[in-house]
């Protein structure tokens, strides 16, 4: 009587390493870094060098003609006692801030309904989706004839939104630009949420319903901790987005009342555009990227996502 021979080991630890060198040999192993060449010329072309030159020319005075002339530290220090500039940096803190905790818990509700089996789900989401398909200043014109104090809504339930001038005043200009963003952004993150909803084990429902667990007590203890991943990253891009806003504020608010909404993007525009401070637009520009960089770097440790290496959502 014969028996099988069990592979041991050994045997199987060479079979790989065969395996390994005949992909080699027959060139179907990882692809080298030809193939990543055009991405990263283009990213160099469109990205790191632009980048250089901005931070060249922060150092340096020049109005957009001739040669610019070295100017040494003169731009930041001019930055640190501009009251507007400080100012701007806060309203972009605080945009940035109230854009990720009104669009987050909405973004994940969405998403995670989206992801389910209701009926006419699919039409629906699809409707939701279209206001991701405008383009900013489209959305932002859209909005601006929507709310404006004469002719739109407002002026005709002066009941609820008082004189009807919801750009006469900071408060009103800020809910009107974060209300703006929300309606237009969501359907990303919704989209971001929806997926990762999806790839969520349906064993762990199961599991759950077995053990009685109800609807509500399955999305706080299975679905969001599953979705830790996809929380991490969609606050990583509102972050990004919500420092860099210029588009919205320069259609609906142009900045105002006064410099009521004047964020740090907008007045990096007006530096260049209007006052012709090419330097100190570039540094405005720079202090964006560095801030944008650190929150990103901090969000990433604080929340553990750099230590995760699970290709599995939440582990």
């Amino acid at each position: 009587m014969t028996t099988a021979a069990v592979p041991t080991v050994d045997s199987t630890e060479k079979s790989v390493r065969r395996g390994r060198s005949h992909r080699t040999a027959t060139g179907v192993g990882r692809p080298g870094f030809a193939w990543a060449a055009p991405a990263a010329v283009f990213f160099g072309l469109f990205a790191l060098v632009p980048l250089l030159l901005v931070v060249v020319l922060s150092f340096t005075r020049w109005n957009g003609l001739g040669s610019p002339e070295f100017a040494g530290l003169d731009n930041w220090s001019r930055l640190l006692d501009d009251p507007v500039m400080v100012k701007s940096l806060w309203l972009s803190l605080l945009l940035t801030v109230l854009g990720v905790v009104v669009q987050t818990p909405i973004s994940i509700l969405l998403g995670v309904w989206a992801a389910g089996p209701q009926r006419n789900r699919a039409v629906l989401s699809a409707l939701y989706f279209v206001p991701l398909l405008l383009s900013i200043t489209a959305v932002s014109v859209l909005w601006r004839a929507v709310l404006d104090p004469n002719f739109g809504v407002p002026a005709q339930a002066k009941w609820l939104f008082g004189d009807g001038n919801l750009f006469g005043m900071q408060a009103g200009a800020v809910g009107v630009l974060v209300f703006v963003s929300t309606w237009q952004f969501t359907p990303l993150h919704t989209l971001i949420y929806q997926g990762a909803a999806r790839a969520v084990p349906q064993v762990l429902y199961q599991a759950a319903q077995i053990d009685g667990a109800g609807t509500v007590r399955q999305f706080f203890h299975i679905t969001l901790p599953q979705l830790r991943n996809s929380i991490v990253t969609s606050m990583i891009l509102m972050v990004v987005g919500g420092l860099t806003t210029f588009d919205t504020v320069l259609i609906l608010t142009q900045g105002g009342p006064g410099t009521d909404t004047t964020n740090s993007a907008y007045y990096m525009y007006q530096k260049a555009f209007k006052s012709f401070d090419f330097g100190g637009a570039s540094a405005i520009a720079l202090l964006l990227v560095l801030v944008a960089t650190l929150i990103s770097l901090v969000m990433v440790r604080l929340t553990g996502y750099d230590k995760m290496r699970s290709t599995m959502e939440g582990v």
